[in-house]
């Protein structure tokens, strides 16, 4: 029987099943509700078959593991070789304290580390500064000069820990300082590994945690891109962040599509500053959200990863295949985590971190139960590795490279996200580009009007968010959460304060003022910012020179 034959046998039966067993079943039991759809709106068919897909094209966008267009995955074995890094994001009041952490989790079997600034570090100021106030060490460690990176890594050999750094703004100077700590380990800059996020695009459509006009930003970036390249190979020099697109609200396919955008500024913006294609793609790498519609999930991953492909192949023209990879980092979903019963969020993280594991994830961070509520403890951090942990080794699903493939509702999914996905990316090269989308206001426009929709949806009760608008339950306030006290401000500043005594403050003027003649011209920064993180100039220092030449970032209202 031809290819057409069984699909018209298959349509015959379709069409005889809905005139029979369904429509005699809804007679008599009418479903639970009129239209079934998914988080981001998808209609959601009664059932799946090989006419929601095109299996005549199953090479063509599916293909094997390690294969262009990597549908399937980026390596051929994909978790048969070798799980994916379990990351845990930590960082909290001093350089002391997280280290600590850094080593608690290490020794409970993490493999990689990812460090969480507080708020002054992520927009450039001193813990003296007075806009650092109240915030020192709060949502993350404090990091002022490099004796505080040197304090934060100790015992902790750089050549053998991959390390993912959440810094944006100020990415250059972070990067500096742990390349000062590794050099200082006796660690050659070609030995050490991770990730800076270094993807500014993204604060300014929905985080807020820039410095600089987008035009100065991407010459950082395209700086860390060419320094890397030459000087760090192991280094990934950009994470460039859906997470956050989809925490303000954006649906799977929006999470897709303006995070791919934001990639192909950066490219563009990359190859403008003189660099080929397949000299960086390779070291490009991306953080998605994993939230809780499970089987849109693992489409999401998979349309992405094809999405990425096509576009690095067919727009970049790149010839190497490493360039074509979409590799990334996945969080749990923090804004479906409540305050509300929260032991609910264990089941949640569990549910999300499946279905990144599914979606073929290169590392991953499982959010704690308590985190709608305060930092989280130790207890709380050892449940969410232990949930990354039991997946690995205990589900199966490890075991073969995307198991869910050939899955006629999944593909059928995968399909449709990456189309939408494709249509905001060809509506935003008609605005000129990501950054003239985000300075119209277009791609925050569009979160937010998700978002708003999705709101309406929880108070109206259409969406179900359990303990919070149905199944409540009478609680008591929570106990044992972990705060950080405010001395922990006191003694970050006279750490600080003890540093601009002991160090050599004419080797500082020096290399400040090295800093600004090269911002003033046309030269690579890195190697400046690097003198200057040596000599111990501060990270609010660094930045000042670079706000008083750059300017700093107005954002443009949105109604």
């Amino acid at each position: 029987m031809s290819y057409e034959d069984m699909k018209k046998q298959l349509q015959d039966e379709m069409k005889k099943w809905k005139e029979g067993p369904l429509a005699k079943t809804l007679a008599r039991a009418p479903e639970r509700r009129e239209e079934f759809t998914t988080s981001s709106e998808y209609v959601v068919n009664p059932v799946y078959t090989p006419l929601d897909i095109d299996e005549e094209k199953y090479m063509e966008e599916l293909g094997l593991p390690g294969q262009y267009p990597y549908t399937r995955g980026v390596y051929p074995t994909m978790y048969r070789g070798r799980f994916w890094t379990m990351r845990q994001y930590a960082g909290m009041a001093d350089a002391a304290e997280s280290n600590k952490r850094y080593r608690y989790l290490l020794d409970q079997g993490q493999t990689g580390l990812s460090v969480a600034f507080d708020l002054p570090t992520q927009i450039g100021y001193d813990s003296d500064h007075s806009l650092s106030n109240g915030e020192v060490g709060k949502v993350g460690v404090a990091i002022d000069t490099l004796a505080d990176m040197e304090l934060l890594f100790d015992s902790i050999p750089l050549d053998k820990v991959s390390t993912s750094m959440t810094i944006n703004a100020p990415a250059a100077v972070l990067l500096a300082m742990y390349i000062a700590v590794a050099e200082k380990q006796g660690v050659g800059v070609d030995k050490i590994s991770g990730t800076i996020q270094n993807d500014v695009l993204k604060e300014y459509i929905a985080r807020g945690t820039y410095i600089y006009p987008p035009e100065q930003s991407m010459r950082l970036i395209t700086d860390i891109f060419e320094y890397c390249s030459q000087n760090i190979p192991k280094w990934n020099t950009i994470s460039i962040s859906g997470y956050h697109i989809r925490e303000a609200g954006s649906t799977a396919a929006q999470e897709v599509a303006f995070t791919l955008a934001d990639a192909i500024a950066y490219v563009e913006a990359a190859i403008e500053s003189g660099l080929e294609i397949d000299q960086f793609a390779s070291r490009l790498s991306f953080f998605f959200n994993s939230h809780l519609n499970f089987i849109e999930e693992v489409a999401k991953f998979r349309a992405a990863r094809r999405l990425w492909a096509k576009i690095v192949k067919e727009r970049f023209h790149a010839k190497k295949e490493n360039s074509m990879r979409l590799r990334f980092h996945t969080q749990t979903g923090g804004s479906t985590l409540t305050a509300q019963q929260p032991d609910n969020n264990i089941v949640r993280v569990t549910m999300q971190a499946l279905a990144a594991v599914l979606g073929g994830t290169q590392s991953l961070h499982t959010n704690s139960k308590d985190e709608a509520l305060a930092l989280p403890t130790e207890e709380s951090v050892r449940i969410a590795l232990r949930t990354q942990q039991i997946i690995a080794h205990e589900s199966g699903v490890a075991d073969t490279a995307d198991p869910l493939a050939g899955s006629y509702y999944v593909e059928a999914l995968t399909d449709q996200i990456e189309a939408e996905a494709m249509e905001y990316i060809e509506k935003i090269d008609e605005l000129g580009g990501a950054v003239k989308a985000i300075e119209l206001g277009y791609i925050q426009q569009e979160i937010a009007d998700s978002a708003y929709k999705y709101q309406m949806g929880v108070e109206s009760g259409e969406n179900i968010v359990v303990g919070v608008n149905k199944f409540q339950v009478e609680e008591e306030s929570p106990r044992n959460l972990l705060r950080i006290d405010d001395i922990v401000e006191t003694r970050q500043v006279e750490r600080l304060n003890k540093v601009k005594e002991n160090r050599d403050n004419e080797a500082v003027k020096k290399a400040l003022d090295n800093l600004r003649s090269a911002a003033e011209g046309t030269e690579n920064l890195m190697p400046f910012i690097l003198e200057a993180v040596k000599a111990y100039a501060t990270l609010g220092e660094i930045s000042d020179v670079m706000r008083d030449v750059f300017g700093e970032y107005k954002p443009a209202e949105i109604l």
